[in-house]
C-alpha cells in the first residue's frame, strides 16, 4: 500500500510539473516555444493514459495469477482426497 502512495505522489508531481511547463511555454517568447508547448500538452494527455493502461494490465495479470494459483490448490486438494 505504501508503494502505491509513493507512486501516486510521484505521478501528481510529474503532472504538476508538466502543467507548469505548459504555462511557461505558453508565455515564453522563444522560437521553440510553440513546439515545446505542443510537446508538453501531448505529455499531459498521454502519460496519464499510459499509466492507467499499465494499471489495468497489472490488475489483470495479478487476477490471472490468483486464479491459476487457486485452480492448482483445488487440483492438489482433490488428488490428496
Amino acid at each position: 500500500m505504501k508503494l502505491k502512495r509513493i507512486l501516486a505522489l510521484a505521478a501528481v508531481i510529474i503532472l504538476a510539473g508538466m502543467y507548469g511547463a505548459v504555462l511557461v511555454f505558453s508565455l515564453s517568447d522563444s522560437p521553440a516555444a510553440p513546439d515545446l508547448f505542443k510537446a508538453a500538452i501531448f505529455c499531459t494527455v498521454v502519460i496519464p493514459v499510459l499509466l492507467y493502461g499499465f494499471l489495468l494490465i497489472a490488475r489483470n495479470v495479478k487476477k490471472g495469477r490468483e486464479e491459476r494459483r487457486k485452480a492448482e490448490e483445488e487440483k492438489t486438494n482433490k488428488k490428496g482426497e
